[in-house]
């Protein structure tokens, strides 16, 4: 496969081995052609140097991806990739663009999920790690874009996982194509249900395998223009059809009929089946049972899967009869007749069987006979029936068994791809091909033969794809090709298929002659083939032959040759089941007109499967082919088992050998400019010195080391066979010598070391001694200073104690006298002052005593006095206030009446279905009570009018009484509440009167309608135009109380100012107990217009409710909100006047408006066709999040008790509650329940248009919010894609002036993210939207950075390096560093996002990594990641700078036991992260967020304001 390379003692090599097949070992010496190695087994072997290759020192320990990669592309090369890969459960690996799949035996449920489709979904081919999907995908994007259908073709023996290839292929094309369910199952689970059915009739146990497909299977799955599925289809080839009667030992016929004779006991009754030990059929083989399967439960299912597809019960029993008869069609034995080459059935057995067969296929019996022994030939003037011998019977008895059973397959077939339905308008297909793979066993006939015809024909195939493959590579990187030759097998299929003295020809010709056998066959073949290169006789051989295959030499025993290769077209056969009774079994064998007038006819199978062959590889050359070659790494079936044996041969069978063959035939190793220079610039460094052209420098390089016939692309070095091999050992040759040189300096450092150190030694042990013989003479000079200074201070102490001693004796004798002297005079002063002050306090006491006595007395008659008087104004006071109690409990009475009125109106609501006959009779009588109730309301309104001006004129005319003393009661002010009182009395009064009318008038109609109840139907519309009036009229006689109130507040402020002038403090006081006039206003109307305050228009009327408006103030409002207002005090003023708008337009109290509509087409059409302005859309979310929060503090549903509490807080609207609310009050208002208020807004109850809205405003908020995110996620992930892999940098000085990177230019792709960041955090500050929300835009923008790098970090093993775990490491510290800069109020937990990242990248530039445990990893480097991430990761990781190992064996070990467990426990074992799209928040987390004070000093539009019809916006 190489070209001999001089390999030097040292070199490491590959040699053969008998039982591992290839085993590395390092050369020891060379002699000539004799090469010795030291393999790593131990073992010591002697290899000539034509069968020794070259290993790959740097060769990454898991093996690469792709194994054009290799530097050396051999075929112990290529078994070892597949081994190192397969060993960390890599289970594909590409070879170009074909992919290999070997088996693991066991369940990896995290390649297979969604997630990992999405990974794939759009993916560069080979940008990802190998799998199915990128096949797929690949497919697919070709098949759109450039509208060619496409088939992937799936090979590999029996049990290489070609099945589950298939399903995996078929599962991404429908999550691509995205077809919708059909009668509840898609297409791709349609064609999966079929196969249990197509594998009972066309699987059978062969040597390797005991599930054997023995036809293939080509799946269409149709695509319509626009990339769906639109229907399926399966094309069936090359059944192997002489299975039926003739089956070697120890294989066994299709599954169908040992399933039948497993089934339950009534159905084998009915079929008259048995023990398959009777049937010849089945006993020409021993094995009637395999291991593990229960022939009766298959039975079983293989029924429930025909169910699944469409087929019937009626249509499953025939399909079974027709199987039962084919087993006893084999059981029937002829003998000779009693006429010339005559045949009989042989005994009773013989005869039993044709009648059961018979019965069966419901024929007759005789018939039957006569199809099985006799033939007709229709001659031009009569028909000659002739009588067939034994063994024409029999080969007749096995033609008729054998075109049954496949006009069965066939009908099946046809069954399941009528189920699945077909698209005839496809333009476009992809398919997929599930074919037996080539083969080789110790005893091969005829089928071998075909099958391994089939493999030949699709290597050719194949082998012209990787031919055009190499050629475009070659063509791209535009070098000359010219000269390469392809190696053709053209020469093996003429051999065997070509006309007329091919082998299949030969062997037709024999068939039709009656006296050929075998063996004039294979003389036959022998003097036609003798001097073919690919055929051969093998010594001792009688009648076999050889056939050089590309994947080496089949020997094919001839004896069944001809038996299984007949095929005849019988037409007896065609009549009698044509006549059959049954409808099924006629149906498969349809009568037309030009089959009818022919004779029988020989076939042959060998010819039937050449022609199915070729329209195969008609199909597959009008697409556009890729290739997935599936493995099987053992015979045992078993995980962790990769015999190297079997599997290259294997590869060998699966022309994977042969592609390497073709691309050595080229140029084998193909390796980028930069990575040349860098692996082999050491053999020439004075060529890297200055230069900046790669070009230039590979040249110089090549042309230094003397090779020849190599080819410089475009971006790549085409190098020989091995010639890579030669460079390789030149450079191990330099790197000897600079080991040597290392060596040598090391030891010169050593030995210079060790002197230095020993030199330094000596002189630190002479400094020691040195200082220490000084010590010890400083020490005694020390000691003898201290004596004498001792003996100084303890005389000078002794000399100071005695002086002491003397003194204080002295001074203690003069301190005594002196202290007797000082006591005896301080005594007798001491009694002289007591004696004075007993004498004052004696007569101040008889002094106070009087004095005392003299003002209780007086006291006691003031307080008598003052009590009389206190007592009888109190009298007066308590009467005046029961006065003021029976007025409030009229006022109690009265409303309970009105309440008791409302329910019998209500109660009236219900009973007006049966009123509706007397509407018309009740019409006028209703309305002149309504006119009367009308003119009694303007006698009222024209009183009160009188009423408040006589008011205004007694107010204005009253005198100022001057004051001289402050009395205990004001008997002025007492007559004024008094009057007050009168005059609430009269009021009360005639509004009772009137209720008392009103309900009068109303008893007369309920009276009038109890009586005429069936004759009231037609009455229903004038109640509720009466019920309407008198709601009307209630609004109004509100309005006019309120009215009434605030011109009675107006005269009591202008009384309470006129005595406010006086310094009396009693008016005041009384002023602080009442209703105060800064009360009016009260605190909530700093934020919201209170709903009891009346704004009148010039003409002095009410405002009419917003449902009644004109809609010019509505387009007014709309057209100034819809710009851009700007914000006030940091919050939008836009959001501020809408909410103000609606609360004093009362339009959530409506039950109809169209305000909300047209304010959410307004938000709409704002944001429309803006998706990528950000700061539009940042404005609109600002405004939109506000209006939701204050909607929701101010929002209740009609009916709910949260209402109460705030109706019952608001201000009394009459002059007689707020004089209680006075009364009840403190004197002074608190400071700390102002602030209180301040923090509430005023909830009203909202009607269904307001919750609708509110609904429609929080679908808003979410919507603008996921653009936003979405559009900085889609800056980012262009970005992102560069910031996963560090640039790549060219080895020592190549390249300085241009091409290296620096550290600034490396970060460049982070400071783009960085700038994306802070742009948006820019943006969303300056239009002040809410800091929670921006909190959860990076927090979701951070956790989406963190999905993208840690999935391509697992996906792509470029990227687990140590310098790439260095460049994205400096990334996230600028992440860290702009989290900081932004502060907690705004990034939030965004940084704890990255945890995954975080820790993968932190465990890649840690260094020793051999040397952790896995308890270590888990526990402390990267606790947050789950085993099989860490497996990913330990797998995937190469150091790129220091070449170092990763973790040890035995943590991959442990890894791998954890995932097998946690695999069959574990829901999901996906090692993707998912990005997690939905809204992050709620309404209620959003309101928890802001502030009602914060609205404190908004200021709404100025646009509005200016407008006379918006004034209430001033308050």
């Amino acid at each position: 496969m190489v070209a001999p390379v001089a390999l030097g003692v040292g070199s490491l090599v590959w040699v053969e081995d008998s039982d591992e097949a290839w085993i590395d070992g390092e050369v020891l010496s060379v002699n000539g052609e004799d090469i010795k190695v030291l393999s790593t087994l131990g073992k010591t072997v002697v290899a000539k140097s034509a069968n020794v290759y070259p290993k790959d020192s740097e060769a990454p320990p898991c093996g690469v991806d792709d194994m054009t990669k290799l530097a050396y592309l051999h075929e112990p090369g290529v078994l070892a990739n597949l081994k190192s890969r397969y060993d960390i459960n890599e289970i594909y690996t590409y070879t170009g663009n074909i992919l290999i799949a070997v088996n693991p035996f066991q369940r990896l449920p995290h390649l297979y999920n969604s997630h990992m489709m999405a990974q794939y979904k759009g993916a560069a081919f080979g940008e990802l790690s190998p799998h199915p999907f990128a096949v797929a995908d690949a497919a697919y994007r070709l098949m759109r874009n450039e509208g060619i259908s496409q088939s992937i073709l799936v090979s590999g023996e029996s049990g290489a996982g070609k099945t589950e290839s298939t399903k995996l292929l078929m599962q991404y094309l429908a999550y691509m194509g995205g077809r919708s369910k059909s009668e509840g199952r898609t297409v791709e689970q349609q064609v999966l249900e079929s196969n249990p059915v197509l594998e009972a009739f066309g699987n059978a146990k062969t040597l390797r395998n005991n599930n054997s497909s023995r036809f293939g299977k080509f799946v269409e799955i149709q695509f319509d223009q626009m990339g769906k599925i639109s229907g399926a289809a399966i094309r069936t080839y090359l059944l192997e059809r002489s299975r039926v009667c003739q089956v070697s030992d120890p294989e066994r016929n299709y599954h169908c009929f040992y399933m039948l004779c497993a089934a339950p006991e009534e159905d084998m009754k009915k079929y008259k089946v048995g023990d398959p030990r009777k049937f010849h059929y089945l006993n020409q083989s021993k094995c009637y049972e395999l291991s593990g399967v229960d022939e009766s439960k298959e039975y079983i299912a293989t029924k429930k899967a025909m169910d699944t597809v469409g087929i019937s019960s009626e249509e499953q029993d025939a399909i079974f009869r027709v199987v039962a008869a084919i087993l006893h069609l084999g059981n029937i034995e002829f003998t000779k007749g009693k006429e010339i080459d005559s045949s009989t059935p042989k005994d009773e057995k013989s005869w039993f069987h044709l009648k059961t067969a018979a019965e069966l296929f419901m024929c007759d019996a005789k018939s039957l006979e006569d199809s099985l022994c006799k033939r007709i030939i229709v001659t031009r003037d009569e028909t000659i029936t002739k009588e067939l011998d034994p063994e024409a019977a029999v080969d007749s008895r096995d033609a008729l068994a054998k075109v049954v059973y496949s006009r069965l397959f066939d009908w099946l077939v046809d069954k399941i791809n009528n189920s699945i339905g077909q698209d005839p308008n496809s333009k476009c297909l992809i398919g997929v091909l599930d074919i037996y793979g080539f083969e080789s066993f110790k005893t091969n006939s005829f089928e071998q033969f075909c099958i391994n015809l089939t493999n030949e024909k699709l290597q050719q195939h194949f082998n012209q794809h990787v031919f055009k493959m190499e050629q475009e590579e070659y063509t791209k990187e535009e070098i000359n090709w010219s000269y390469i030759e392809f190696i053709d097998n053209k020469d093996v299929l003429d051999l065997i298929e070509k006309k007329p003295g091919g082998i299949i020809a030969l062997l037709d010709e024999a068939c039709m002659f009656p006296r050929s056998t075998h063996e004039t066959f294979s003389q036959k073949l022998y003097q036609t083939f003798k001097n073919h290169k690919r055929f051969s006789k093998p010594k001792l051989a009688r009648s076999d032959f050889t056939v050089s295959h590309y994947a080496g030499d089949v020997t094919y025993q001839t004896e069944l040759f001809l038996d299984k290769n007949k095929d005849y077209v019988i037409a007896e056969h065609k009549d009698l089941l044509c006549a059959s009774t049954c409808s099924f079994v006629s149906r498969l064998f349809p009568v037309s007109n030009e089959e009818s007038s022919k004779q029988s006819k020989f076939s042959s199978i060998g010819a039937r499967f050449k022609q199915q062959l070729q329209a195969l590889l008609e199909t597959l050359s009008s697409t556009e082919p890729h290739y997935i070659r599936c493995v099987k790494p053992n015979n045992l079936l078993k995980p962790a088992i990769f015999e190297n044996q079997n599997v290259l041969q294997q590869l060998r069978c699966g022309g994977v050998m042969e592609a390497i063959r073709i691309s050595c035939a080229g140029y084998p190793t193909k390796r980028p400019f930069l990575e040349f220079v860098h692996r082999f610039g050491i053999l020439s460094p004075e060529v890297l010195k200055g230069s900046t052209d790669e070009v230039a420098v590979c040249k110089k390089l090549l042309d230094k080391v003397g090779l020849e016939g190599y080819q410089i692309g475009k971006t790549k070095v085409f190098l020989r066979a091995g010639q890579m091999a030669e460079l390789d050992a030149r450079r191990t040759e330099v790197l000897g010598r600079s080991a040597s040189i290392i060596q040598r300096k090391i030891r010169s450092y050593m030995a210079k070391k060790n002197f230095t150190l020993l030199r330094r030694s000596a002189i630190f042990i002479q400094s020691v001694c040195r200082g220490e013989l000084t010590r010890r003479i400083y020490e005694r000079t020390r000691r003898e200073a201290s004596c004498i200074k001792i003996q100084k201070y303890l005389r000078m102490y002794l000399a100071r104690k005695a002086y002491k001693e003397l003194r204080l004796s002295a001074v203690s004798i003069q301190t005594g006298m002196r202290g007797m002297t000082a006591r005896n005079e301080l005594r007798f002063r001491q009694q002289t002052q007591a004696a004075i002050l007993i004498q004052s306090y004696c007569r101040g006491y008889l002094a106070r005593s009087k004095y005392i006595e003299l003002k209780k007395a007086t006291l006691t008659t003031q307080c008598a006095w003052r009590g009389r008087v206190a007592r009888l104004e109190l009298r007066k006071m308590k009467m005046a206030a029961r006065e003021t109690g029976a007025l409030q409990a009229a006022k109690n009475k009265l409303e309970k009446q009105v309440e008791e009125l409302t329910w019998r109106l209500q109660l009236e609501k219900r009973m007006r279905a049966d009123l509706e006959e007397a509407k018309t009779r009740e019409n006028a009588k209703l309305q002149t009570a309504l006119e009367e109730l009308q003119l009694q309301f303007k006698e009222s309104k024209v009183t009160m009018l009188k009423e408040i001006e006589a008011a205004k004129v007694a107010a204005a005319e009253q005198q100022i009484p001057v004051v001289q003393e402050i009395p205990v009661i004001d008997h002025e002010m007492m007559d004024k509440v008094t009057a007050e009182n009168e005059k609430l009395k009269a009021v009360v009064s005639s509004l009772e009167t009137k209720i008392d009318e009103t309900e009068k008038k109303y008893e007369e109609t309920n009276k009038l309608s109890e009586e005429r109840l069936k004759q009231a139907v037609e009455a229903e519309s004038v109640i509720v135009k009466l019920k309407t009036n008198i709601n009307r009229l209630e609004e109004k006689i509100c309005d006019m109380e309120s009215e009434n109130k605030i011109l009675r507040q107006q005269s009591l402020l202008t009384a309470s100012k006129l005595l406010s002038e006086n310094a009396s403090p009693l008016p005041t006081k009384i002023l602080e107990n009442g209703y105060h006039a800064s009360e009016v206003t009260t605190v909530n109307d700093i934020l919201l217009q209170t709903p009891t305050k009346v704004y009148e228009t010039p003409d002095s009327k009410p405002r009419r409710p917003p449902t009644d408006r004109h809609h010019e103030d509505v387009d007014t409002f709309l057209e100034c909100v819809i710009k851009d207002v700007g914000f006030s005090q940091g919050k939008p003023v836009a959001a501020f006047t809408i909410y103000k708008c609606l609360l004093h337009w009362k339009s959530f109290e409506c039950e109809r408006t169209s305000v909300f509509d047209r304010l959410i087409q307004m938000i709409g059409s704002a944001i429309e066709n803006q998706d990528s302005n950000n700061d539009h859309m940042a404005y609109w979310l600002s405004n939109t999040s506000t209006l939701l929060f204050l909607l929701e503090k101010s929002l209740k549903p009609a009916g709910t008790a949260g209402a109460t509490p705030v109706r019952k807080a608001q201000p009394p609207t009459s002059l007689f509650g707020r004089m209680t609310m006075g009364f009840r009050s403190p004197s002074s208002t608190s400071l700390a329940a102002a602030a209180a208020a301040i923090e509430k807004v005023r909830q009203v109850e909202a009607k269904y248009p307001a919750l609708l809205f509110k609904q429609q405003l929080n679908a808003y908020v979410e919507k603008i919010y996921g653009i936003i995110r979405d559009n900085l996620k889609k800056d980012l992930g262009a970005i992102l894609a560069l910031c996963i892999q560090a640039p790549r940098t060219s080895k020592g000085s190549v390249l300085r002036s241009g091409r290296s990177f620096g550290k600034d230019s490396q970060t460049n792709h982070w400071m783009a993210i960085i700038d994306c960041l802070s742009s948006l955090l820019s943006t969303l500050t300056e239009n002040f939207v809410p800091p929670f929300l921006v909190q959860k835009i990076f927090t979701q923008t951070f956790s989406y950075v963190n999905v993208q790098l840690f999935n391509s970090l697992l996906l792509r093993r470029e990227c687990c390096t140590f310098s790439n775990g260095e460049y994205v490491k400096s990334g996230l510290a600028e992440l860290e560093l702009w989290c900081c800069q932004a502060k907690e109020e705004y990034s939030g937990s965004a940084w704890d996002e990255l945890k995954h990242i975080r820790q993968a990248v932190g465990f890649l530039v840690i260094h020793q990594k051999y040397r952790i445990s896995y308890d270590e990893i888990i526990n402390d480097l990267c606790p947050i990641l789950s085993v099989q991430q860490l497996y990913r990761i330990c797998t995937l990781y190469w150091d790129d700078n220091y070449n170092t190992r990763s973790v040890s064996t035995e943590v991959i070990s442990n890894m791998r036991v954890l995932m097998t467990e946690d695999s069959n426990t574990a829901v999901s074992n996906s090692f993707l992260l998912d990005d997690n799209s939905s809204i992050p928040f709620s309404m209620d987390e959003l309101s928890s967020s802001l502030r009602v004070k914060d609205f404190f000093d908004v200021k709404p539009a100025t646009d509005l304001l200016q407008n006379p019809a918006f004034e209430f916006l001033h308050d």
